[in-house]
């Protein structure tokens, strides 16, 4: 197809006496009439900045979408692009912008921005983020190899054989080695996407790779679009622990309404109490706990209710609740017990040296301490100098699942120069709290 362009001079001068929209659709006109010459490698870059490279195989005007190939999981994927979320292509060297970036403008309410709660968006703000962002892929997801054993089953059936086999099962891979491993966080994701792909012609199988793709974003990234994007793909209920996640990234996209109208099942899953308390919803958030107080889950639900209470400031309460965890002494078997009994006991001992933990309080050095976190001890170094909180290591632990906590919780105390109030890294709260209450031990060693 050959299109005819018009004289340069009077096309600028159309432009220059016309609105932003016909500077976009002349932006179109040049996108599809540079893809009909051939390239080499083009790319892609979506509305929330993220690239991704490959080529454009057929480009429909009409109906202002086009497909594009690229590598995903060591295959050949073709997916279709609607203009409206694409902010600028590139075609043989050549950059087009076909829409202008979105304005991140509006009221501030806190700078947490670590925790992407800055910003208060609309409902159909953040769905229109959710849209734009969640079905693209992230810049890096292309060049990732993959990065699985030969005698990985693809397939993926939904009940594996036999005995728990990492080599084997890819959700038994994904748990034991891509989970506890950062440098494996990308290939297990883009294997996800690969086998999405095997998938198309089973609902069930589908279902299930969605939701784990949404939990990888989730608790690997805090890639909250994404995650909620896959979430909502999966149709995950608030009764589910993926339920909450898809809540909080509503929460942490800028909607407390959008979360709060999830939030109102009948039936919530226990992660749901310290999603309430981070929202300040903390009354909501005791009435589950004490719901919960009549179950075996009583244990999750108390650590979590002291939890939120001891983000609040609320540290007699939050004492309250862990102490009925010591005082119960019950749990589904030993090791359990002492799990639960060591987490209340240590985020006791915190709360009682916080007046210490104060850095403006403890002397210049180097102070180690440990605290009890999912699967054991885990040792903390703290540094100060001048009164100021300088680094926090996380030098030894056993946790397996423990996502970003170790760098994400570590920067908190950092940043705000204590332990009273910082959030739990998104799916690994446990590990997050174990820090906090071994940092807070530390420091005390150092108070005057």
């Amino acid at each position: 197809m050959s299109v005819s362009k018009p004289p340069i001079r009077p096309t600028i001068q159309s432009i220059l006496s016309s609105a932003t929209q016909t500077i976009r659709w002349l932006c179109l006109f040049c996108f599809v009439t540079a893809a009909q010459s051939a390239w080499s490698q083009d790319s892609v870059e979506f509305l929330n900045g993220t690239t991704l490279s490959g080529k454009v195989i057929e480009i429909r005007k009409a109906d202002k979408e086009f497909d594009f190939q690229s590598i995903i999981a060591g295959q050949s994927v073709a997916r279709t692009y609607q203009y409206s979320k694409i902010h600028a292509v590139t075609f043989n060297g050549k950059r087009f912008v076909i829409n202008p970036l979105p304005s991140n403008s509006g009221p501030v309410t806190t700078t947490d921005t670590a925790h992407n709660k800055a910003v208060i968006r609309s409902s159909k703000e953040v769905r229109q983020i959710i849209e734009t962002v969640g079905s693209s892929d992230p810049d890096w997801l292309a060049g990732t190899p993959d990065n699985y054993p030969n005698t990985l089953d693809l397939t993926w059936p939904m009940k594996p054989s036999g005995p728990w086999n990492e080599s084997k099962n890819v959700g038994q891979f994904l748990w034991g080695r891509v989970n506890p491993n950062p440098s494996r966080w990308r290939s297990g994701i883009k294997l996800i996407y690969g086998c999405i792909d095997k998938h198309t012609s089973n609902r069930e199988l589908l279902q299930r790779d969605y939701a784990s793709l949404a939990d990888k974003y989730f608790v690997l990234f805090q890639d909250y679009p994404r995650a909620a994007y896959w979430f909502q793909k999966a149709n995950v209920q608030v009764n589910q622990k993926g339920g909450i996640h898809l809540a909080e990234c509503y929460y942490r996209l800028g909607s407390k309404p959008m979360a709060m109208a999830l939030l109102r099942g009948k039936s919530l899953h226990v992660d749901a109490i310290k999603l309430l308390g981070e929202m300040d919803e903390l009354d909501t958030a005791l009435k589950i706990a004490d719901q919960y107080g009549r179950t075996q889950a009583f244990n999750e639900a108390f650590l979590n209710a002291g939890d939120a209470l001891r983000s609040a400031g609320r540290h007699d309460e939050a004492i309250a609740y862990y102490q009925q965890i010591l005082d119960r002494n019950r749990a589904r078997n030993q090791e359990y017990l002492q799990r639960y009994k060591g987490r209340a006991r240590d985020s006791i001992n915190a709360i009682k040296l916080f007046d210490k933990a104060d850095v403006t309080k403890v002397a210049d050095g180097t102070f180690t301490d440990t605290a009890v976190g999912y699967n054991g001890d885990l040792e903390v170094r703290v540094t100060v100098a001048n009164k100021t909180i300088k680094n926090v290591e996380v030098n030894r632990h056993k946790e397996k699942q423990f996502y970003a906590a170790l760098t994400d919780t570590p920067k908190q105390i950092i940043d705000t120069q204590g332990v009273r109030q910082i959030d739990g890294t998104s799916g690994a709260t446990i590990t997050s709290q174990a820090i906090v209450n071994a940092t807070a031990r530390a420091l005390a060693q150092g108070a005057k």
